[in-house]
């Protein structure tokens, strides 16, 4: 028996049924898989300073920052940082 098979003889455990043993490794050498709903992403440009890019852009003031929204384009929302 080589040295592999021995380290992953080590590395197994029995789920539910003695009779089957899955490797503990297996996590770790599959990429996890991230669900859609959980992705990270800026909603927002933070900026020091705020303007209008359009005309569809308006500020509001809220908690004490200044916003840009945009009806035309949601890539101008910005906050005040």
């Amino acid at each position: 028996m080589s040295l592999l098979q021995q380290w992953a003889r080590t590395l197994t455990r029995p789920m539910g049924s003695p009779f089957i043993a899955r490797p503990l490794l297996q996590s770790a050498i599959q990429p996890a898989l991230v669900s859609p709903s959980l992705t990270l992403m800026r909603t927002m440009k933070v900026r020091a300073s705020v303007k209008k890019i359009c005309d569809g852009c308006s500020t509001v003031k809220r908690r004490g920052k200044v916003f840009v929204v945009c009806s035309k384009n949601k890539k101008h929302k910005q906050r005040q940082g």
